[in-house]
């Protein structure tokens, strides 16, 4: 069984490679390598799995879920930029892949037992999103 929250957040970034040039990184990420940083609103779905608890009938209360969330990814990244905000971000290009795997790292190890993350759903805009459901 499986359950899902949905978060939001509001963070800056800017697709940069610095072994590249201007020029590189331009051609490549676009409009998304302005200097000046451009942001995006933020949604994920956070999907955990486990057995239904006998006692409350919950996978995991999603209340406890969404403090999770909040407690391990939202509090560091909301209104922040990406690039240089979040400690747990530093080195790496902040697409929204890399941002997801990050996002798995400091989630799936931070569930009780015996539950396990199972996907995650990253929209950058109401567009464009990635999925990703571990390594």
């Amino acid at each position: 069984m499986s359950v899902t929250r949905r978060v939001h957040f509001s963070a800056a970034h800017r697709l940069h490679r610095p072994d590249w040039s201007d020029e590189e990184n331009r051609e490549v990420f676009g409009d998304c390598s302005n200097p000046n940083w451009h942001g995006h609103n933020y949604e994920m779905d956070v999907t955990v799995e486990g057995p239904i608890d006998p006692e409350t009938g919950y996978v995991m209360d999603l209340k406890r879920l969404k403090a999770l969330v909040q407690e391990r990814v939202v509090a560091d990244v909301d209104h922040r930029n990406l690039n240089r905000e979040v400690e747990w971000l530093d080195g790496v290009n902040p697409t929204t892949e890399n941002l997801v795997v990050a996002i798995w790292q400091r989630l799936a190890s931070a569930l009780p037992e015996p539950l396990e993350l199972k996907r995650l759903v990253l929209w950058e805009t109401p567009r464009n999103y990635v999925e990703y459901e571990g390594d």
